[in-house]
């Protein structure tokens, strides 16, 4: 069905209080069935036809367009004396009034939002992991170096030393060097991302709890 021709109301929308009032009023079956027959009227036209006073035909007016059966047409016209007179037809449009979901149901409608946000987590997770493993894995094994050097470069200065060449420095290169430096590398974004989206999530199902 075209979605231009059709109108989806929810029980705990505002619009279904009205249209019960509309189904449940004389005046506003009156007025439906006028405007079925003639296809557009004013106001006026429809005081005259239907003897209806014009303060009662106001406040059910505003009734039928607030509900969707009637709509303002896009043309109007001008009286004698300036005023300007809008015309009213009917929508054309079906109405489908929609059963009141239930807890389980809105939250099963927020569903597919945890999902995107465990996978958008993982995505840049993985992304970090990559980033860092190809951008400090060079650093991460030569820097442990250099601090054992430093620490040793007496004993690289002797005899033994120079004959035992790298191994002697290389040996005594300790854990504690590798957790200071990657503990050293920029701060994790995941965990932020993921904050981040739920409190998003959280904000918008209590915003719009009564729509979802």
């Amino acid at each position: 069905m075209d979605e231009n021709h059709f109108m989806l109301i929810s029980l705990e929308d505002s619009k279904s209080k009205a249209i019960s009032e509309v189904l449940g009023s004389k005046t506003c079956k009156k007025i439906i069935a006028y405007l079925s027959e003639r296809k557009e009227a004013s106001q006026k036209d429809l005081s005259d036809a239907l003897n209806i006073p014009m303060n009662t035909l106001d406040y059910n007016i505003k009734k039928l367009v607030e509900s969707g059966f009637i709509q303002k047409k896009k043309e109007f016209f001008w009286s004698k004396k300036g005023k300007k007179i809008i015309m009213y037809e009917l929508s054309n449009k079906s109405i489908v009034i929609s059963p009141k979901k239930s807890t389980s149901q809105k939250f099963k409608s927020i569903i597919p939002a945890f999902i995107l946000t465990v996978a958008g987590t993982f995505a840049v997770w993985a992304y970090e992991k990559i980033k860092y493993t190809t951008n400090y894995t060079q650093e991460i094994i030569q820097q442990p170096v250099m601090d054992c050097v430093e620490r040793n470069s007496h004993e690289l200065l002797s005899p033994e030393s120079l004959s035992k060449g790298a191994d002697v420095v290389c040996s005594t290169i300790t854990s504690s060097d590798y957790t200071s430096l990657t503990a050293s590398a920029s701060p994790l974004i995941w965990p932020w991302f993921l904050a981040g989206a739920l409190l998003v999530i959280l904000i918008f199902s209590i915003v719009n709890w009564k729509k979802i």
